[in-house]
């Protein structure tokens, strides 16, 4: 009777183990250590709202860039930019669970535009950011993270990491479609 109740308890205890450790990821990155090479200081934001504002509108965003929040009822087509671009309509793409990578123009040269670029994912935004914190931000619906640079290696983390926009509203639409921020009109203005 004690080997049988041993025995039960030893595959009670295998069948909670084995799949805890199968499903680990060892891939995923770090969030605790509080170090250059992990997420722990990506800020959250959560409660935003996501209704569509009128046409030609602006809004008042309390982080900068902002993460969310109420927007321009068209988007941004995907792609990098050499000019800011209207944040009522970079946030209807945060909406659709773009990326969006904003930068320092006095801090960031053309060669770290360069490797910015290359580590837009295809649904995402780069673009100036004069007013900005720090050299580099990258931004997904409700997460933030301020980056020392192009190379910070969080970049590529947090892309792994919120990419896929999970957070948005709408995280499964695109930036793809949108418009060019050249056709839109200045605010208070009607959308061409």
């Amino acid at each position: 009777m004690v080997l049988a109740v041993l025995a039960a308890v030893l595959v009670v205890g295998a069948a909670v183990l084995v799949p805890v450790l199968l499903t680990r990821d060892d891939d995923a990155p770090a969030a605790s250590a509080g170090g250059d090479d992990d997420l722990s200081s990506v800020r959250s934001y959560d409660g935003l709202t996501f209704r569509h504002l009128a046409a030609g509108a602006e809004h008042d965003y309390p982080q900068s860039p902002p993460v969310g929040g109420d927007h321009a009822p068209v988007w941004i087509e995907c792609g990098a930019y050499d000019e800011p671009l209207p944040e009522v309509n970079a946030v209807h793409d945060l909406e659709h669970g773009t990326t969006w990578i904003t930068y320092r123009p006095d801090d960031v040269d053309a060669a770290g535009v360069r490797a910015l670029t290359e580590a837009l994912p295809d649904n995402g935004l780069l673009s100036p950011y004069p007013d900005q914190d720090a050299p580099v931000v990258v931004t997904v619906w409700g997460r933030q993270l301020a980056l020392k640079g192009p190379d910070d290696p969080r970049l590529p983390l947090f892309v792994q990491e919120y990419g896929a926009g999970d957070t948005a509203p709408e995280p499964f639409a695109s930036c793809n479609g949108g418009v060019d921020p050249g056709d839109l009109a200045p605010p208070g203005g009607p959308v061409v």
